[in-house]
């Protein structure tokens, strides 16, 4: 309406005087400017309100990821625990596992150390997680396959407790994927954490229904084998958050000596285990269906 007003005024100057012109231009352009700064408020108020939305929505990506990398060590207890396991079931687990960590270490583990350093840090850091494994097979009585008929299952509580320390330091580089992953892309961070997960529940298994067969305490197994979800969190978290601290040469050699404690677990005690006690190959098929199924969900 002012604004209808003061052209009116100023179209026709000899109908009015000067004063009412002089008032309808201030209460115009006092209008106006109120108008303007309203204007700025508003779009202010949108683009600070835009800002928050937009930080609480990139917590849902986190969460889901979160979720995701828990789900295969959750599922995968829950399978190793649901009944009490048979010699035969444990120790083609034992075998199955025995592919699986082979597999990883080959074809995903050492690769990686070499694309993030270079060859000789990805062997440095295969023969430091070899030793360490070493020293801790000293400090551990070894009892030899050939001593299997007579230990009464020392040596498979052994294996058991060599499994959870295995998957535990293993998990920590695969947070590190996940977490490394997300910062070029959430979505290639969340396919990262799919195949980590499918990957995990057969670890998951693998942890839990030695676990239990040692100790015949369901959710003592669950609650144990499930706590190897934590390095693949942390993993994640300081990957996602402290990205441009972490030197990409720790994380080759990290990568590379999980990949050395794998393969040394697995040549030391899964298959030598595994197969002093059953004779009839079926862990030999155990240990290739794990290598396989490394190679299948290489593919997701």
């Amino acid at each position: 309406m002012l604004l209808g007003l003061s052209k009116h005024f100023l179209d026709n100057p000899s109908q009015d005087s000067a004063f009412f012109k002089l008032i309808f231009c201030f209460l115009f352009h006092h209008v106006n400017q109120r108008t303007k700064d309203l204007k700025s408020f508003c779009l202010y108020h949108h683009q600070y309100q835009t800002q928050i939305t937009s930080k609480k929505r990139k917590m849902h990506p986190v969460t889901t990821i979160t979720l995701i990398a828990i789900s295969g060590p959750l599922i995968g207890s829950l399978i190793g625990v649901v009944k009490k396991p048979s010699n035969r079931f444990m120790y083609n687990m034992l075998a199955f596992a025995a592919g699986v960590m082979l597999a990883v270490s080959f074809l995903e583990l050492i690769p990686e150390s070499i694309e993030l350093s270079s060859i000789w840090i990805a062997v440095l850091g295969i023969i430091l997680g070899a030793a360490v494994m070493y020293v801790v097979d000293k400090i551990i009585p070894h009892i030899h396959p050939s001593m299997c008929s007579k230990e009464e299952g020392h040596n498979i509580r052994r294996t058991a407790y060599y499994l959870l320390i295995g998957i535990f330091i293993h998990n920590f580089p695969e947070g590190l994927a996940m977490g490394l992953g997300s910062v070029t892309e959430m979505k290639l961070s969340m396919l990262i954490a799919v195949a980590i997960a499918i990957h995990d529940i057969p670890e998951g298994v693998c942890t839990s229904a030695p676990y239990y067969y040692i100790t015949k305490k369901r959710l003592k197994s669950f609650l144990v084998s499930f706590s190897t979800a934590i390095p693949t969190l942390l993993g994640f978290f300081l990957a996602y958050y402290f990205y441009p601290l972490i030197p990409m040469t720790m994380v080759g050699i990290m990568i590379g000596a999980t990949a050395g404690l794998m393969i040394y677990i697995s040549s030391d005690e899964l298959i030598p285990t595994s197969c002093c006690k059953l004779t009839d190959h079926s862990t030999i098929f155990s240990l290739i269906f794990g290598v396989i199924s490394v190679v299948l969900l290489g593919f997701l």
